[in-house]
């Protein structure tokens, strides 16, 4: 890493240049400077840490002042659907939060604060576009799942003509047959997708790719294919008796469950799996009855891949998570399930890839009796139903380094068929990013870009006791009401006065707070009054070798001090250091990422 000299000694010579990332901002500005993108990165980490760079301060000061139609649309511009996503994602941006660290507390409930603004939205409120200019280029989505929704949402805004086909007999993909209704009610992922469909995108369900309609066929019709086909080909355990009745893959059962389908799963049943649709899985046998339910997991518990929340509602429903344990086989008799059985495992560190890997302790194999298996270990994609010669690196699409670009002229890959299962919200950053390489290549420009914007902003209204607020827990139905109804919602989202005491929580992360070094007096009254170790006497900041500011390096000689500077990666927001300056010279910006339109 590169080092270069930032400051001058005690401010008493002239900077050479003025340096932008700690100026005082006195007017909106915008910058692709990547000093300022890389303050951003790390400086706003719950932003940093979404895929699609929702802002997530922004929307959570929105809910704090009652305006839930803006936060809603904040949300909108980056992910698509802020009502699914606020009860059913993945959360990168909470374990990121500041909020979190070890001495600050827990994280925000950054995702309930999103299901907030969707619920507590008026009625009538407005959804908001803005469209280019018809563009006479076409594009056939083929998938209509969270990647292939995103594109179609993107390329029809940028002004390209969209059909999307949809092998299954409703779009939305794994959000509509993978997610019970008990975690993601059907009207509110139907009103998101017809939010999207409205635009002018013409859908096609029932129609396979490969069979139906060929792909050559769309080639030749269309300026552009993009394929999104997801994850929908079951991963086996290749075990002896895996087809045996009453062995159930995890995504073939919650597509019967989520259609209505009967099933039986009698008393007694196994899920083997460490991810949601395992536990997906579990709760709905649950609700079909089952009074043994367990999840059994190759690692342990803190290796899943699952949040708390996820693990707290499982456990509350009386489902038993079992770690450590390997599958051997499936007994039965007249080709129907009996029992499983296990051997226990332990943990050891392997260097190849290096991470700790489950080893069978020997002697160890144990018989459970079951009724219904539950194979829920991943999916993979089914391309080679689409066309065979579509290049494969292992079981995922391979694309172009730095593209979604594939191996046939004009066909492109986005979302988990080419990246191999993920989240919903990684599905929608591919499929929104796929959208945008396609436009440059029709329009052969970008026409939107990353920026950092700035604006100058007054001092916090923030309270320090808000730093005390416990989490605000999200209110559930009890165990028996949840149980009574396949469709009964288990979280029944904040109101009005929860969604608030929740966003003052926020540290509000995008307020920057900066010392004019060329004014500072070196009384220290700011470094006194500060409840963390977030302002700093420093002799120089490292420069890292993408442009961006690295960390300062701190020095206690006087002979060394070029200046004392504001660390925003341990403020908290206080505003004590604006308050008790006397030579008020703390400057406070308003830094936001944000998408916006280029111009010619």
């Amino acid at each position: 890493m590169k080092k270069k000299r930032l400051y001058t000694n005690h401010g008493h010579e002239p900077l050479p240049v003025p340096l932008r990332a700690w100026e005082t901002v006195t007017e909106v500005r915008f910058s692709q400077d990547p000093r300022d993108i890389g303050y951003m990165m790390e400086n706003v980490p719950c932003q940093d840490a979404c895929p699609v760079y929702t802002n997530i301060p922004g929307y959570i000061r929105c809910v704090y002042e009652g305006r839930y139609g803006r936060s809603y649309e904040l949300n909108r511009t980056y992910n698509i659907l802020p009502g699914v996503l606020g009860r059913i994602c993945s959360r990168p941006c909470e374990t990121a939060c500041r909020h979190g660290e070890s001495d600050l507390g827990e994280p925000v409930n950054i995702c309930y604060l999103k299901r907030a603004a969707a619920d507590l939205k008026l009625p009538g409120h407005r959804i908001r576009e803005d469209f280019f200019a018809p563009s006479g280029k076409s594009v056939a989505v083929i998938g209509a799942g969270p990647a292939g929704l995103g594109a179609a949402h993107e390329l029809t805004t940028l002004g390209h003509k969209v059909t999307v086909f949809e092998s299954l007999e409703r779009p939305g993909g794994m959000l509509m047959c993978g997610i019970p209704e008990f975690r993601l009610p059907r009207e509110i992922l139907e009103v998101e997708i017809d939010n999207i469909l409205r635009l002018g995108v013409d859908l096609q369900c029932g129609t396979h790719v490969g069979s139906d309609v060929m792909l050559k066929d769309l080639l030749n019709g269309y300026d552009s294919v993009l394929l999104t086909a997801g994850c929908m080909k079951p991963n086996r355990l290749n075990v002896p008796g895996e087809d045996f009745e009453g062995v159930y893959s995890g995504l073939d059962f919650m597509m019967r469950a989520n259609a209505g389908k009967p099933l039986s799963v009698g008393e007694r049943v196994v899920v083997i799996g460490d991810g949601f649709t395992a536990m997906d899985c579990s709760r709905t046998a649950v609700r079909l009855g089952a009074t043994a339910v367990s999840a059994n997991i190759r690692m342990t518990e803190e290796f899943m891949n699952i949040d708390e929340h996820e693990k707290f509602e499982v456990k509350y429903e009386k489902i038993k998570i079992n770690g450590l344990v390997l599958t051997k086989r499936i007994i039965g008799k007249n080709d129907k399930v009996e029992a499983i059985e296990f051997e226990r495992a332990r943990l050891e560190y392997d260097s190849s890839p290096p991470g700790r890997k489950p080893v069978p302790i020997p002697n160890s194999a144990f018989t459970v009796p079951v009724d219904t298996v539950i194979s829920a270990i991943g999916q993979q994609s089914m391309v080679r139903e689409i066309h065979p010669k579509i290049r494969l690196d292992g079981s995922r699409i391979w694309t172009r380094k730095g593209s979604y670009r594939t191996n046939i002229n004009r066909l492109y890959a986005a979302g988990d068929c080419a990246s191999g299962a993920s989240d919903v919200i990684t599905a929608i950053s591919n499929g929104r990013k796929a959208a945008h390489e396609l436009d440059e290549t029709f329009v052969g420009r970008k026409r939107k870009a990353v920026l950092v914007r700035f604006e100058p902003a007054n001092q916090t209204d923030r309270k320090r006791n808000y730093d005390f607020i416990p989490p605000v827990k999200m209110p559930t139905l009890e165990q028996k009401t949840r149980l009574k109804a396949f469709e009964n919602e288990v979280e029944l989202g904040y109101d009005a006065d929860s969604a608030s005491e929740e966003a003052k929580r926020c540290y509000l992360c995008h307020l920057k707070y900066d010392i004019d070094i060329n004014r500072c007096i070196y009384c220290f009254a700011c470094i006194e009054v500060a409840p963390r170790d977030c302002i700093k006497m420093i002799s120089d900041v490292e420069m890292n070798s993408d442009g961006s500011f690295g960390d300062y390096i701190e020095t206690r000689d006087w002979k060394q001090i070029a200046a004392i500077a504001i660390d925003n990666k341990r403020c908290i927001r206080c505003g004590k250091c604006y308050e008790v300056c006397p030579m008020e010279c703390i400057s406070i910006s308003k830094v936001e990422l944000i998408e916006q339109d280029m111009e010619m």
